[in-house]
């Protein structure tokens, strides 16, 4: 392991840089990793890089080895997939997912990696974190052989919540999304796909993922009476309307919120974190999933590429970051 690593920080709201990093020696217990790949969270990542995260939230939304604060200068990320350089000799050599944020080589105790499974390449467990954030909306929501489901927003978490539940017995799963283009992905991924204006009403669910207000009131259209929205939506400082009049309560309609930071209630008793996230790693064997990588740069290139990504120049549902070639005229 190198003494000096490379790291992504925001230096202000809306203009992040690559700085040095000063590294550790690798204790017992713990483990020296070589990032291979990350990938940009496009939707949490972009409020974060527009100083957006509310204060009330600071505490709540720090990234597991976050440093420095919100608004900035922070660094944030959780998606990253590396190689063990240095570390107990069961973790030599093994590829691991870690929630670590956008740096080129890192010391983090042991506990903190999942080993990637044989048969996921790195550049698709990038996807771990979102994949596991779908499986954590499943449990919260718990669908039915049958259900009429939509999932209403069919970007990076939208698409990967419609992928987990492709495969539910006898369930109508329809990805709705007012890009047309997002039609191709639901058909590779086994599910039907409507503009919002078109698509299928008495829904059992309806897992909301545009972090748009229009989004909101739509999905609450689309449920039958009794019916729940799974909100995955973060809305930042945003104020959102919700329409709660007309048929909200003679329907008894319900919103709920779903959020991977903690296990879902129906499962907290008998899953952990971890056991979620090798869970989240099992499913990313299907090759189906690659269709949500829909971009690549260096991480020389994040710096100019984050703007790109937040203000949507750059329409990307998952956005990996390759590492690779030199930063300052030194290696990584």
């Amino acid at each position: 392991m190198p003494r000096t690593a490379y790291a992504y920080w925001l230096r202000v709201p809306g203009e992040g840089e690559i700085r040095p990093v000063a590294l550790s020696a690798v204790g017992p217990g713990e483990v020296g990793v070589r990032t291979v790949y990350s990938a940009v969270s496009r939707g949490t990542e972009s409020l974060v890089f527009a100083g957006r995260v509310p204060p009330s939230l600071r505490t709540t939304m720090r990234a597991p080895f976050q440093e420095g604060e919100f608004p900035a200068p922070v660094k944030f990320g959780y998606l990253n997939v590396g190689v063990v350089e240095d570390g107990p000799a069961d973790l030599l050599g093994h590829t691991v997912f870690c929630l670590y944020p956008h740096q080129t080589h890192y010391v983090v105790p042991a506990t903190a990696v999942v080993p990637v499974p044989e048969g996921v390449p790195p550049e698709r467990a990038v996807l771990a974190g979102t994949v596991e954030t779908a499986v954590n909306a499943a449990w919260d929501a718990a669908p039915l052989v049958g259900d009429r489901i939509a999932v209403v927003g069919a970007g990076m978490v939208g698409c990967a919540v419609a992928a987990v539940l492709a495969g539910l017995p006898g369930a109508r799963v329809q990805l709705v999304d007012v890009d047309p283009a997002r039609a191709e992905i639901a058909a590779a991924l086994g599910v039907e796909f409507a503009a919002p204006t078109d698509a299928r009403a008495e829904c059992d669910l309806v897992f909301h993922a545009s972090a748009t207000e229009d989004g909101l009131a739509r999905s609450l259209a689309l449920l039958a009476t009794d019916g729940s929205v799974i909100d995955l939506s973060w809305y930042g400082d945003r104020d959102v309307t919700v329409p709660l009049g007309e048929a909200f309560h003679s329907r008894r309609l319900t919103i709920r919120g779903s959020q991977v930071g903690t296990v879902s209630p129906a499962r907290a008793q008998r899953r952990s974190a971890a056991d979620r996230l090798a869970l989240a790693l099992d499913l990313l064997t299907d090759p189906v999933f690659d269709l949500l990588i829909t971009g690549e740069s260096t991480f020389d290139e994040l710096p100019a590429v984050m703007p790109r990504l937040a203000d949507g120049t750059i329409p990307a549902l998952c956005h990996r970051i390759a590492y690779q070639g030199t930063v300052s005229g030194q290696m990584w």
